[in-house]
């Protein structure tokens, strides 16, 4: 996994951070990860702050004042990794939902792509511990996005992510709209309207076992209303 950062965004992690390091840093010993954090009051940083020197110039942390949502930590996160010479970029939470095993995996398929998913939906429904109603949400409000967007995703809102380093520059990051679900679809959809190749990997998605969701209702109704404005947008701009 040469040239690869993981960027992964984390507000009051401090219960799983420590042991996501040991697992992905024993994962190949080029790996780089850089946490983007918001100010956790749990000490979240300070964790990290203590593992970097067991991880020297493989693990950094970019600290923020202010939680301004998802979208803005992995905003940030890609602007620090175009500063520097990454090739391969990758987005994944800090909570253990998106397994560090799947890495080299999808590693592999960045080879021959722009942008790969990490796939809840390309093989069936591969959620373990989410409630019926919270996997019937994610399930239809991707199958919503693909038929407004018409993006060949069956995951738009997957938020464990692998890009090519001159997607990131081809996208112009200070114009994304949107910090939640939207976020993830707006990447995707940006990368597809350049003409980027976009592929998926099957992954089995798990619930977090320690620490609190960040889920709320705003995040979802930004992605329903949010896809609107990016189908529109695009037909707007295509008439122009």
């Amino acid at each position: 996994m040469q040239s690869s950062l993981i960027i992964i965004p984390t507000y009051n992690e401090a219960e799983n951070i420590s042991s996501l390091f040991e697992a992905l840093f024993g994962l190949h010993p080029a790996l780089q990860v850089l946490v983007v954090d918001d100010n956790s009051p749990d000490g979240t940083a300070d964790l990290v702050k203590a593992a970097m020197a067991h991880y020297p110039n493989r693990l950094f942390i970019l600290e923020r004042q202010h939680k301004v949502g998802l979208g803005k930590a992995y905003i940030a996160g890609f602007q620090w990794a175009l500063r520097r010479d990454y090739e391969y970029i990758f987005e994944m939470d800090a909570d253990f939902s998106h397994d560090p095993q799947a890495l080299p995996d999808l590693y592999a398929k960045l080879q021959q792509a722009d942008v790969v998913v990490g796939s809840r939906y390309c093989r069936g429904i591969n959620v373990v511990n989410w409630p019926l109603s919270r996997i019937a949400l994610s399930y239809f409000a991707s199958l919503y996005v693909r038929l407004l967007t018409g993006m060949p995703i069956k995951d738009p809102t997957a938020g464990y992510v692998g890009y090519r380093r001159e997607v990131l520059q081809a996208i112009a990051l200070d114009e994304i709209r949107f910090v939640g679900y939207a976020f993830q679809i707006e990447m995707k959809f940006k990368a597809w309207q350049l003409g980027k190749t976009l592929v998926e990997h099957p992954i089995i998605f798990k619930n977090r076992e320690l620490g609190t969701s960040k889920m709320n209702g705003s995040i979802i109704w930004e992605a329903l209303f949010g896809v609107l404005f990016l189908r529109l947008n695009a037909l707007f701009k295509k008439k122009s």
